[in-house]
């Protein structure tokens, strides 16, 4: 069967065939619908995260799947059944994270990720997952089904956000993503439609006019140019963040939405940045942490329960978002496509099969 790897010692991603998986005892094979394409696929691609897996030399990618269930292989499953696969898996046997449904919480060495540390991805015709990382999802959703990962991980961000206000009232009236991608978009399009938030923007580093941009005023939100306005300095134009939701793994806006946030706010990071040193004023940190009771939270990958929310809320996102949010999915024939990174490319996916080939 064709998949979509990246080989050791190359930073392009090329068409290899591989024998189609067959399912071991509790796993289900699964027929590959439509596999989305984010920053993290780029980042594996230029070697700057992930891993091969085990005596490997090629890693196929993907780690957005939908698909639909071709053989049962005796679990609750239906054939038919439309499935997202969770991207985490135990790396040599079960252990504690796994064993307590908490998968996501694991450090590192403690885990393997579908499609970019230790494992195969889902970008392949066929993939095999045991049935406890399979999330059925409405058939309804079969198309942007693919969606329902990166949902995930924002479920769970703000989760632990809203955690860490929870000893106290807590009543956000203003929030900001940091990042324009998909992941920052799709986290603005949740906040204006499934929270309570009064004040929305997004900061973002491109000029007009740009697509992304156009989804974010669509959206009601408004555009912050980080040129213009630093992530430090938004509480002088914008007044003070509630929330702070940081997509962009620059590590500079870790510190700077210490200030950024109202008294009692709390800042999610998920961008993973690389190696950095700067300066910073240590001191002034610690003292907007404690005088005006300050939060931050790291977040990563995110469990079956964070996939399940994600489906309700890709049910509840408004149909001209995602229109305007999808811009291109591409057969096997284009697949290359998916891949471009342009000024007019915001969320992309290769096709490896319709719905309706079941």
């Amino acid at each position: 069967m064709d998949a979509i790897a990246v080989r050791e010692g190359e930073h392009e991603p090329s068409v290899i065939d591989v024998p189609r998986p067959k399912p071991g005892a509790g796993e289900v094979l699964v027929r590959t619908l439509r596999v989305g394409v984010d920053g993290t696929d780029r980042e594996v691609l230029e070697g700057g995260h992930g891993e091969f897996p085990e005596g490997e030399d090629y890693l196929i990618l993907g780690h957005e799947a939908v698909g639909v269930v071709e053989d049962t292989n005796g679990t609750d499953y239906e054939e038919g059944d439309i499935v997202v696969p969770t991207v985490r898996r135990p790396p040599n046997g079960p252990n504690e994270y796994f064993e307590r449904g908490e998968p996501d919480m694991a450090p590192e060495g403690q885990y393997h990720e579908r499609g970019i540390v230790g494992a195969h991805g889902f970008m392949a015709e066929y993939f095999t997952s045991p049935a406890e990382y399979l999330v059925r999802i409405p058939d309804g959703q079969a198309p942007l089904g693919f969606l329902i990962e990166p949902i995930s991980i924002t479920e769970k961000a703000l989760e632990h956000a809203y955690a860490s206000r929870s000893a106290f009232e807590w009543n956000p009236e203003s929030a900001v993503v940091l990042g324009n991608g998909s992941l920052g978009l799709l986290t603005l399009a949740m906040l204006v439609t499934t929270h309570p938030f009064e004040r929305t923007y997004c900061v973002g580093r491109r000029d007009r006019p740009d697509p992304t941009i156009d989804v974010i005023e669509e959206l009601g939100a408004t555009y912050v140019d980080s040129r213009e306005t630093p992530v430090d300095e938004l509480p002088e134009a914008y007044e003070g963040m509630d929330l702070v939701y940081e997509a962009t793994g620059y590590a500079k806006h870790a510190f700077q939405t210490i200030d950024a946030l109202a008294p009692n706010g709390v800042g999610a990071l998920l961008g993973v940045p690389g190696p950095w040193e700067f300066e910073i004023d240590g001191g002034k940190l610690h003292e907007e942490f404690v005088l005006h009771n300050k939060a931050l939270v790291g977040s990563v990958n995110s469990h079956v329960g964070h996939f399940e929310a994600a489906s309700d809320t890709l049910a509840s996102l408004p149909e001209s978002f995602l229109d305007a949010l999808v811009t291109g999915v591409y057969g096997t024939s284009e697949w290359e496509r998916a891949f471009a990174d342009d000024d007019t490319t915001i969320k992309t996916a290769v096709e490896f099969a319709t719905y309706e080939e079941r």
